[in-house]
């Protein structure tokens, strides 16, 4: 039931900060599109079942592309990362640490460097994929190279300070 709540409560906050605060702002230079929302679905914890994970993806991603008014690309992202996640995970960290429970994947819980991996590489599969989608009908390849950075970066900042204002309880590895 905690654990309901707790990422109910998340959900609403870090949903309203994507689509009524992040959505209003421009893009910068054409390039710079803040994404943030999917932090939920790498936050969940490591037992989670790939089904349960999928089903997340699913909702989380038809959820915003209601407000964006995108049909089926941040479905799509959002399902990719939510596919891909498990595997992640395995390569990252040795079966024993993802066997602890309810723990969420973190600096604490994973480490520094296998966390950062995990993070830098589901956040340029979400939207460099969210981007091949919407590149395939417009632009060129210098574009979709530059949107990719610019949002992988301002992505990765949100990440970042969200990581530094959130506190959450795991075990040290």
């Amino acid at each position: 039931m905690r654990f309901i709540l707790k990422n109910s409560f998340r959900f609403f906050i870090i949903f309203f900060i994507q689509v009524f605060i992040l959505s209003k702002v421009p893009p910068l230079h054409q390039f710079i599109v803040p994404y943030f929302y999917f932090i939920l679905i790498l936050w969940l914890p490591f037992r989670t079942s790939r089904t349960s994970l999928l089903f997340y993806g699913f909702v989380l991603g038809m959820i915003v592309d209601m407000f964006y008014k995108t049909p089926g690309l941040h479905t799509a992202a959002s399902l990719l990362i939510a596919f891909m996640r498990p595997y992640i995970i395995n390569l990252l960290l040795p079966k024993e640490v993802t066997e602890w429970g309810d723990d969420e994947p973190s600096r604490f819980s994973m480490g520094a460097l296998p966390y950062s991996t995990y993070i830098l590489f589901l956040t340029l599969l979400h939207n460099g994929y969210l981007i091949l989608l919407e590149w395939i009908q417009f632009g060129s390849f210098l574009y979709f190279i530059g949107k990719l950075i610019g949002t992988s970066v301002v992505s990765l900042l949100l990440i970042l300070i969200t990581e530094l204002f959130v506190h959450r309880k795991t075990r040290s590895r």
